[in-house]
């Protein structure tokens, strides 16, 4: 069956986009319904057409896109499920975006920039979205942005317990690559009760400002560093990061992030990186000739099951996280 259906008749019904059906599909299988067939087609001219095969009138609907390269795709098509849903009336419109799209791109840094995180908000709102659910956006501020209720997904603990099942914990530092992701390395360090350190990048004044010189603070000598952020995009900093580690005698360097964008040199840059493993949750796809030695994938589909379980039942999503959302 497509759909879960309480005494009052109140029912459930998941939709896929096209960017990655492997998650939904895993969170459909976790909850026990299966994914309402959709016909979606992009014609010739990149133009999206989607129309749902069943009817959705009343139902709490949720829409499950990652949105992977290319985000503009998959984020319009995604947008015109919903335009679709509201058309054929269903009663509830909830997006399931893990990695919201633009979400880097959340104030503006110089005059006459954009700040395209909100305008995200702002098209799903008019296309017909009544909530908004995600996984460890880039800044909090974020769930301010989309007038509705936002259900602020954390993969911290999903992380934290594989790395505390497999390393010793009592000899490892948390690491913060940069000064912007230090709350997010305390919040870390509170969870794995170990001490924390920080990658300062700076320009070195007698090399005519070219060169980067990154300054540990804080006891690497001997530790397992465990490097952590949102995303690994181009891997660029993270892997330099590690580099430094190595070279103030951390013993072994690991990484944990949520979202494995993994564009351009990245996989390169990775294999050949300082790293003993690299590890991340899977709301973004990622192909087989992306893979490398280094890495683990958590699923994250438990997590987003739950959650879209506690509210379709009217729970409490923040239970999930121990009194956190």
């Amino acid at each position: 069956m497509t759909g879960l259906k309480k005494p009052d008749e109140k029912h459930l019904m998941l939709f896929s986009g096209r960017a990655y059906p492997g998650l939904a599909q895993e969170v459909a299988d976790i909850m026990g319904v299966g994914i309402v067939p959709t016909r979606a087609i992009s014609y010739a001219n990149s133009e999206i057409y989607v129309r749902f095969e069943e009817s959705v009138r009343g139902c709490d609907a949720y829409v499950i896109q990652s949105h992977a390269a290319p985000v503009n795709e998959w984020l319009m098509e995604q947008l015109i499920m919903v335009d679709a849903l509201k058309r054929a009336s269903a009663k509830r419109i909830t997006v399931v975006a893990p990695f919201y799209p633009y979400a880097r791109q959340d104030k503006k840094h110089a005059g006459r920039e954009p700040i395209s995180a909100r305008l995200i908000a702002d098209l799903f709102q008019t296309a017909g979205a009544n909530r908004l659910m995600s996984v460890d956006l880039h800044a909090a501020q974020i769930q301010g942005f989309f007038d509705g209720p936002v259900d602020h997904l954390w993969a911290l603990p999903l992380l934290s317990d594989y790395i505390e099942s497999k390393y010793d914990t009592s000899e490892m530092t948390v690491v913060s690559p940069d000064a912007g992701r230090v709350r997010l390395a305390d919040l870390w360090t509170d969870r794995l009760n170990c001490s924390l350190a920080i990658i300062h990048k700076r320009r070195d004044p007698d090399l005519a400002n070219t060169v980067a010189v990154h300054e540990v603070v804080g006891e690497v000598e001997g530790r397992v560093c465990l490097l952590v952020d949102d995303m690994i995009d181009t891997a660029g900093t993270i892997c330099q990061a590690a580099d430094a580690l190595r070279a103030h005698g951390a013993k072994s360097v690991i990484a944990a992030a949520t979202h494995p964008v993994l564009s351009g040199p990245a996989i390169d840059r990775l294999r050949a990186s300082a790293f003993e493993e690299v590890i991340v949750t899977n709301t973004l796809p990622i192909p087989p000739e992306r893979h490398f030695d280094q890495l683990t994938v958590l699923s994250i589909a438990p997590l987003i099951s739950r959650a879209i379980h506690e509210v379709f039942e009217d729970g409490s999503v923040t239970s999930l996280f121990g009194g956190h959302s």
